[in-house]
């Protein structure tokens, strides 16, 4: 019989001494790690202890004794129950000062390596930032209803019963009790699995995943509901290559990059970036370190459908852009030709396999843009033509990876770390989204 992790619940006064990476306070009992949810540094909590592991416990705060003077309260009401925030009880400052720490200590303690310069952070608007979200539905025969929202964040097995959220555009935050009753009203209230969010600049989208075919009553419930709030609807019967649009037929989504003059066209399956106004500086920020001159051969790794490449053709003489879904290649490609953009070439290619076949790695390139998932590019950095290479870009969402990879190259191709900074992507979460500059 396998051994539970869940021990005897255990209520003990700790101090918290630091914060971890993902926003829970940090504790010592007995010499053991413990990391408490919902506590901050410097606060001595009343916390319950309800994992048991060999290295470290886990537990939750149940009182706060002694405040931090940077506890806020949180704004959301669903907050303590939800998991799609992590760090509202921490003032907003406070938050971008404990990302750009987590940064720099994972270059010392991974990369062994540190910036000669440390960038003011990029933020933005810290409430309804959210365009890209999965939404958890689940009819819940107790209660009658179906719930939606995200994962309840000490038992994620279950879905939070939220009726708002302060984080989504508000398109969506503020209709999630609306979608509760909608698929409530349906037939199919218990085979609708997930609901997918994908809002543009004029238009927002509701993608439903369906585990069985919808009846026509069904379907014209959604539309009604289309009609009624402006939004898009499209359907998921089976794999993401099935989605389509439910009303308006020609639903399309886009969003606009004016510094670039650039519109980029989108599936709502389609990775974009989570939070369009930081979107909109990060790229600001990227063009400016990376600096691509109309005499420079440009490298954009993971390229998605151009967001960056794009930008980077208005300025550079020519730009190639690689990434590994081919769908996402062919839009790059698309979005290309709407904007007029003849210097940019796109190929498909998986970044974490042998690239030694790769027409474009036999290429000389002038700078470089990496922006990797979150395993990172180090198994893509020793197969790059970085002879030419003056200058790099990383953007990163992980910064354990960026660290690691800064280590390579700054160890093993003659790099320098000039300067790296973070970016609030997610504000009130513990995600740290970083950039970083290397130059030879």
């Amino acid at each position: 019989m396998a051994r539970s992790n869940r021990p005897k619940l255990i209520d003990v006064e700790v101090d918290i001494v630091d914060l971890s990476h993902d926003g829970r306070g940090v504790a010592r009992i007995d010499g053991k790690t413990v990391f408490i949810s919902g506590a901050l540094t410097g606060e001595r909590v009343l916390a319950q202890l309800d994992v048991t592991k060999r290295k470290f416990n886990e537990g939750r705060t149940l009182k706060v004794l002694q405040a931090s003077p940077l506890r806020v309260d949180p704004a959301c009401a669903h907050y303590e129950i939800c998991g799609g925030c992590a760090l509202q009880h921490l003032d907003a400052a406070a938050q971008i000062e404990a990302k750009q720490r987590v940064l720099l200590e994972n270059f010392e303690r991974i990369g062994h390596v540190s910036p000669g310069e440390i960038l003011p952070p990029l933020i933005d608007q810290p409430w309804g930032y959210r365009r890209k979200a999965r939404l958890g539905v689940k009819w819940v025969k107790a209660k009658d209803r179906a719930i939606v929202g995200f994962r309840e964040a000490d038992k994620p097995q279950f879905i939070a019963d939220i009726s708002r959220c302060l984080v989504l555009v508000p398109q969506i935050g503020e209709r999630i009790s609306e979608l509760s009753e909608l698929i409530t009203a349906m037939d199919a209230r218990e085979s609708i699995a997930q609901i997918e969010v994908a809002a543009g600049d004029e238009a927002v989208g509701l993608v439903f995943r369906h585990l069985q075919p919808l009846g026509e009553a069904d379907r014209a419930r959604l539309i009604e509901f289309a009609q009624r709030s402006g939004l898009l609807i499209f359907l998921q019967p089976g794999a993401n290559d099935s989605v389509h649009p439910l009303w308006p037929a020609d639903a399309e989504l886009s969003f606009r990059i004016p510094a670039a003059d650039v519109r980029l066209h989108f599936r709502p399956l389609d990775f974009v970036q989570v939070n369009a106004g930081m979107n909109q500086k990060m790229i600001a920020r990227t063009l400016e370190m990376l600096d691509p001159q109309p005499q420079d051969r440009v490298l954009d790794l993971f390229c998605g459908l151009g967001n960056f490449t794009l930008p980077i053709a208005r300025r550079a003489g020519s730009v190639v852009g690689v990434e590994g879904e081919a769908g996402l290649v062919a839009r790059a490609r698309d979005n290309a030709a709407q904007n007029g953009i003849s210097n940019a070439e796109f190929y498909a290619a998986d970044l974490a396999q042998d690239l030694r076949g790769e027409p474009w790695v036999k290429q000389g390139f002038d700078k470089l843009l990496l922006d990797p998932p979150r395993t990172g590019a180090d198994a893509a950095i020793p197969q790059l033509p970085l002879k030419g290479v003056k200058r790099i870009v990383y953007v990163s969402c992980h910064p354990g990876s960026l660290a690691r990879d800064a280590g390579i190259l700054v160890r093993d191709y003659g790099y320098r770390l000039v300067s790296a900074g973070v970016m609030d992507m997610f504000p009130h979460t513990a995600h740290v989204e970083s950039i970083a500059l290397f130059e030879r």
